[in-house]
């Protein structure tokens, strides 16, 4: 391959990956055209996109990225996979994906996150956190909870107040008091 080539290819690469921050390698030799096809479309309703690189020249388009050291120490063929809601959405469907038997081989190599290389097993502790909707609702709570229990004591007191000069202004037969 030329060199004009590899650059052409690079900067493509570059293009196409530009704005990601979190990536997946995954391992997608020895699947059959059939299941590789239901993969990606699977994948494609998620959101995630899938791309089979060339080692060297995916390195050279993400040097000086967030994606930068995504390639170090990797060998073989690689499929990179981005997107969905965020990196733990990402992890989850991947690695429920790889534990589908249509997709024999299928499976998380590792990846990168927050510029910190993930090993496949980071990946699986990753894929076992809870989601950004998960988290937000988590957050949601421990700050509506106080002020709801708070908003309880405060009118607690005035209910059983009220409750009392009702009764008293009833009287004792029930009729209301003049």
């Amino acid at each position: 391959m030329s060199k004009y080539v590899k650059n052409l290819i690079t900067d493509h690469l570059r293009e196409q990956l530009n704005g990601v921050d979190a990536a997946l390698l995954v391992n997608m030799v020895g699947m059959d055209a059939n299941a590789n096809n239901s993969l990606r479309a699977e994948m494609a309703d998620k959101g995630i996109e899938v791309l089979v690189v060339k080692n060297s020249l995916a390195a050279r388009a993400t040097a000086g990225t967030s994606l930068d050291g995504l390639f170090q120490g990797v060998a073989g063929t690689n499929a990179i996979c981005w997107g969905a809601d965020d990196i733990v959405a990402l992890a989850k469907e991947v690695v429920r994906l790889g534990k589908d038997k249509r997709f024999g081989t299928f499976v998380a190599r590792g990846g990168i996150m927050d510029g910190e290389q993930l090993t496949a097993e980071q990946v699986e502790q990753v894929s076992r956190w809870p989601s950004r909707e998960e988290q937000l609702s988590l957050l949601v709570g421990q700050i509506l909870g106080p002020g709801a229990t708070l908003a309880a004591q405060i009118c607690g007191p005035g209910a059983t107040l009220a409750g009392q000069v009702k009764q008293k202004g009833e009287g004792e037969d029930g009729e209301t008091a003049a």
